[in-house]
């Protein structure tokens, strides 16, 4: 009896921490800047993307800026509060919990109930989420963003390769270094493969506008240059 009864709290616990997380991945910082500073639907205008860089090309840097730090956020705070409510330690190693919170607020990201499930790709708060994870990597993942960012100018590419860096960064250095479960390599793979599929549509369009030139895709001639 007693351990049906703590089996039903745990239940109702990752319910709920899973509502959460996908509601504060649902918060959405892009729409809300493009419609409250230029008033537009940033879904609507440029690459149709509730992320950032739309929000840099169509808005403005500031405000781009602000929108980074709120989707790097959310799924942080989504982990640091449901971890404050349970008792738990706020800085403590991967589980299942906190993969399923991360998840949620990812897809709370791309499938916002605020606006009526479409939102962006996720990827600004996956990369929030798996920094926090694992926040010595910071360093080295600037150094990769920054060495990527110099020789394609393109920020997109600079990003999505550092999904690719990931599970190199969790199983090299985290799961040996710093007694992280080995799950966390997984997890990080799952994300950057969940992730990628999503930005086929994009790829897809960009390549068909380059004329079918994969290097144009990647490689820009300046921050300004868009397809």
């Amino acid at each position: 009896m007693i351990s049906d009864i703590v089996a039903s709290v745990d239940i109702i616990a990752i319910v709920i921490a899973i509502v959460i997380g996908y509601l504060l991945g649902s918060i959405p910082s892009a729409y809300l800047a493009g419609r409250l500073r230029k008033g537009i639907d940033i879904r609507e205008v440029g690459s149709r993307n509730m992320g950032a860089m739309n929000v840099f090309y169509q808005v403005g840097p500031l405000d781009a800026a602000l929108v980074s730090l709120a989707d790097l956020g959310k799924g942080v705070g989504a982990i640091l509060l449901v971890r404050w409510l349970v008792g738990i330690p706020l800085i403590s190693p991967f589980d299942f919990s906190t993969g399923l919170i991360a998840t949620a607020a990812i897809m709370g990201h791309i499938f916002p109930v605020f606006l009526k499930f479409r939102g962006g790709k996720g990827a600004a708060t996956a990369i929030g989420i798996l920094i926090f994870l694992m926040p010595w990597a910071v360093p080295f993942l600037f150094i990769v963003f920054a060495i990527a960012l110099l020789i394609t100018r393109n920020p997109t590419f600079g990003y999505s390769l550092l999904l690719i860096v990931f599970p190199f960064v969790a199983g090299f250095i985290y799961v040996d270094h710093y007694g992280q479960p080995l799950a966390l390599v997984f997890y990080s793979i799952g994300v950057g493969i969940f992730l990628g599929i999503q930005y086929i549509p994009r790829l897809k369009e960009m390549h068909g506008k380059t004329g079918g030139d994969w290097r144009k895709v990647i490689k820009r001639r300046s921050l300004k240059e868009r397809f």
